[in-house]
This record gives structure tokens, C-alpha cells and sequence, in this order.
């Protein structure tokens, strides 16, 4: 059998910090980022500890790196088109959250946990980055840029169960299948802001759903 081919020896500086960016992120795939330590790095990466302590100061800054990497993807990738219905493109966006999150399971557990040892006001920052992100789509899709508290507190409640339901999801072995916990989620939303619509009449969306549920 073949054996996987070394890293080249001489990198640029930032092809050096993904590679042990990657290593650590590879690692969280199996084990929680805690149990991570400098030579479970170095021996993935297959580089010397000299070498990592070049470009990080330790394990806390490399975690920090790596959970970033994860939060900026989800940033990168998770957007809402402006053309078809917004519970499809809801629902497409959601898919593309739960493949971020599932690859990187351990990661984004531990970035969301407040009790973590990785986590810092750093990783906070970053998942409240993510937070506004999905806000602020939900903002400009739904034709609300100027939201009404009411509608501001249902969206980021919104994105509340979505972080709350996936920890389950992904603590509890991904059950439900990632469809029926992708339409659940669509319709959560649905019905919080069918709810404030009835509380606050000028908390309309300018685009309402068509058909939940029965387009998947």
C-alpha cells in the first residue's frame, strides 16, 4: 500500500499555518478540541514542535485558528439567493449549514459551548458573527432592513433553536435525518413569525412560504 505523501518541506508562511490549521480540524473529527495537545498536531502535520510554536503560541491560539476556519465557512457559504420562494431557499441554506457543521461536529460543539476550555471572547465573537449573518439574510430576503423589535427578537430566536437544535442533532447521533430536521427548522420560523405578525401587524415579511414541506 501506497503511503500518503509528505508535506512538502519548505511551505510559504501561509500555507504552513493552514497545514496546521487543517491538522488540528482534522483531529477534532475525532476527539473532542480539548483532548487536542501540541504533538497530536505536530505528529498529523509531521512537523516539529519548533516549527508550530513559530506559528502559534500555543494550543489556545491554534483552537482559536481552527474553530475561525469553521465560523468562516459558515459566513462563506450559507447565503439565501434572491429568486424562487423563501422557504426553498431557506431550506437550501440550512442544507448547506448542517454539511458545515456535521463535517466539523466536534468543532462547532465546541465553539458553541460557553463552558468549554476553548472557548474565549474570541470564539464568542466569532459565533455571534455567525448569528448576524443569518440575521441580516433573513433581514434583506424577507424585505425587512429596518426590522421591528418584535421581528428582530423572532429572528435571532430563530437562529437560538437553530444552534439549540443542532447540538441535539449532533449529540444525539443526527437523528432526525438531516431532511426532517431541515423542514422542521423551516417551518419553526414560519410559525414564529406568523405569530408576530398576529402580535405586531407591522412585522410583515414581504415573501411568505409556499407549500411547507411539500417541495422535499
Amino acid at each position: 500500500m501506497t503511503s500518503p505523501a509528505r508535506p512538502p518541506r519548505r511551505m510559504t508562511p501561509e500555507a504552513r499555518r493552514a497545514q496546521l490549521v487543517s491538522a488540528a480540524l482534522d483531529l477534532y473529527g475525532a476527539r473532542s478540541p480539548e483532548e487536542v495537545a501540541v504533538e497530536d498536531v505536530t505528529r498529523a502535520a509531521d512537523v516539529s514542535r519548533a516549527l508550530f510554536y513559530r506559528y502559534f503560541s500555543g494550543m489556545e491560539e491554534l483552537h482559536v485558528a481552527a474553530l475561525g476556519s469553521v465560523a468562516e465557512e459558515l459566513i462563506d457559504r450559507v447565503a439565501l439567493p434572491t429568486d424562487g420562494p423563501l422557504d426553498g431557499q431557506l431550506a437550501d441554506a440550512l442544507d448547506v449549514f448542517l454539511d458545515v457543521v456535521g463535517r466539523h461536529s466536534r468543532a462547532y460543539i465546541a465553539l458553541l459551548r460557553s463552558g468549554s476550555v476553548v472557548s474565549t471572547g474570541e470564539t464568542d465573537a466569532m459565533v455571534d458573527g455567525v448569528r448576524d449573518h443569518i440575521v441580516d439574510l433573513l433581514c434583506v430576503r424577507g424585505g425587512v432592513p429596518d426590522p421591528t423589535p418584535l421581528q428582530l427578537m423572532t429572528l435571532r430566536g430563530w437562529v437560538a433553536l437553530v444552534e439549540g437544535s443542532v447540538l441535539v442533532w449532533l449529540e444525539a447521533g443526527r437523528v432526525p435525518a438531516h431532511a426532517e430536521l431541515r423542514d422542521w427548522l423551516v417551518e419553526q420560523l414560519f410559525a414564529m413569525l406568523g405569530v408576530t405578525v398576529a402580535r405586531d401587524p407591522d412585522a410583515q415579511f414581504s415573501t411568505t412560504p409556499s407549500a411547507l414541506g411539500t417541495s422535499r
